[in-house]
């Protein structure tokens, strides 16, 4: 939009003035009609189901498009002032997001009596192939007072996904495997408890609580759960617990574990101990997803709650547990940023030097399955307008998957500030042991605990189809 909208007064139109505007539908736009008006009907705001019969096709997104008309009138012609009487218009072809429409409203019938300063103007949107769209006839009252208006400048919209969005993703990719048999370790409180339960419900696991039995029955009592359906292997305290667990894991009589009311150090130290444990020749590491409603997708960060001040070695693990998560989910092929504080490579900042030997070591085949580049700023990994301003030219930049951060510290604090200061809801598992293990914050509300397992089931099970497969 120009710097200032000008009208053309009732006395200055005459027969034949026209005006236009050019706009490209996106699906944001529509999200956003539809916000604003509250025009939920899935012909409107969903492409797919727009497909399936010729008549919604029609007029799917056409309400975006006939919008613009008011648009025209309001800003070009007439423009600031105009009064809106009368529509109607005609759908001839369908308008989907991508397409680039030019509305045009032509003046065609002028009504000279000042008193009452009607104008009839053609309405006209044609698309990039020059197809007629949307077609009509509009009534207006045309201003006499001429108007030279800066526009005020608008508000920001954001939209944001309904809460619990990646966790209903989660859920449309688990299909119809079936639940994975899972060790609730030490489930003593409410939160840990319903979480496993609510998951139990919607078929992601089948749990097995591990704890002591009486304080799983008062955390029952508290949060007026039903356990006659489920398990209990009794234990007299946390760390007996964590053992039990690991023990059921390793002889197979479970395929994941879940974290409840316990720290992680003490589950972590019976999964990775040497005897009795869950290691495989893969180092350990958490990932987690988050969805956050200023990022067009998922954003897989790792590592957050495991290795403290983890060396090459570690890193390249941690990197290839968080890619084979991101495919095990049937995502595709992951946009990896090994992120630090700048994008330069400097012996001053470790970090730095360690991103980019990982992206060697993918070149040369050590890492598989990822597009991975590093050093990038946390800026450079997700915003492309950074990206833009400084220059930077990646395969990654811009549009990460996963975000691989120096040190559990950055870790944690990025994954806290995401979940409680921006209010983004995650899941989180962890990989490089023989089971998944369902590792959320003693914080975590059901939620997450149910988007984490959803998470670990579909990854289970993809993971035992490849290698069948294999």
């Amino acid at each position: 939009m120009s710097e200032y909208i000008e009208n053309r007064t009732f006395d200055e139109i005459k027969k034949g003035d026209k005006a236009s505007i050019k706009r490209t539908c996106t699906m944001k736009d529509i999200e956003s009609f539809a916000v604003m008006s509250g025009d939920v009907n899935p012909a409107h705001i969903d492409p797919e189901f727009a497909k399936k019969d010729l008549f919604h096709k029609i007029i799917a997104q056409g309400m975006w498009g006939a919008a613009l008309f008011s648009t025209v009138l309001g800003t070009k012609l007439p423009g600031p002032g105009t009064l809106y009487l009368d529509q109607t218009l005609k759908f001839e072809h369908p308008v989907i997001p991508g397409d680039t429409l030019t509305v045009t409203v032509t003046a065609s019938n002028l009504d000279k009596n000042p008193a009452k300063r009607i104008i009839d103007l053609d309405c006209q949107c044609v698309n990039q192939f020059g197809k007629v769209v949307i077609s009509g006839v509009a009534t207006v009252i045309a201003p006499t007072e001429k108007l030279r208006l800066k526009p005020r400048e608008l508000p920001e919209m954001v939209l944001s996904e309904a809460e619990g969005s990646w966790y209903k993703q989660l859920i449309s990719l688990k299909n119809n495997f079936p639940p994975l048999k899972t060790a609730i370790v030490h489930p003593v409180d409410a939160c840990s408890l319903m979480g496993a339960i609510e998951s139990a419900e919607e078929k992601l696991i089948i749990p097995i609580l591990v704890g002591p039995e009486e304080k799983i029955i008062e955390a029952a009592k508290e949060s007026k759960i039903d356990l006659s359906p489920y398990e209990i292997i009794n234990t007299k305290h946390s760390h007996e617990s964590a053992e039990k667990s690991v023990e059921l894991a390793k002889r197979g009589e479970v395929e994941a574990l879940m974290k409840g009311k316990i720290h992680t150090d003490e589950l972590m130290e019976a999964v990775v101990d040497k005897d009795k444990g869950l290691r495989t020749g893969r180092r350990i590491s958490h990932v987690f997803s988050i969805h956050s409603r200023h990022y067009p997708k998922p954003l897989f960060v790792s590592d957050a709650a495991i290795n403290i001040s983890p060396n090459l070695e570690a890193k390249k693990d941690i990197v290839q547990n968080a890619i084979d998560l991101f495919r095990g989910l049937g995502l595709g092929t992951p946009k990896v940023a090994i992120i630090s504080a700048v994008e330069t490579v400097t012996e001053e900042i470790p970090s730095t030097l360690d991103a980019a030997a990982l992206c060697k070591m993918a070149g040369r085949g050590q890492i598989q399955g990822g597009i991975i580049d590093g050093p990038l700023g946390f800026d450079l990994a997700i915003s492309p307008e950074s990206v833009k301003v400084k220059g930077i030219h990646s395969p990654v930049a811009g549009d990460a998957d996963i975000i691989i951060v120096p040190d559990l510290e950055s870790g944690n604090m990025l994954y806290k500030q995401m979940t409680f200061l921006s209010q983004n809801e995650a899941a989180a598992i962890v990989m490089g042991a023989s089971v998944p293990i369902i590792l959320t914050s003693r914080g975590s509300d059901e939620l997450s605990r149910k988007a984490s397992c959803a998470m670990a089931l579909v990854y289970a099970r993809n993971k035992f189809r490849y290698k069948k497969d294999e």
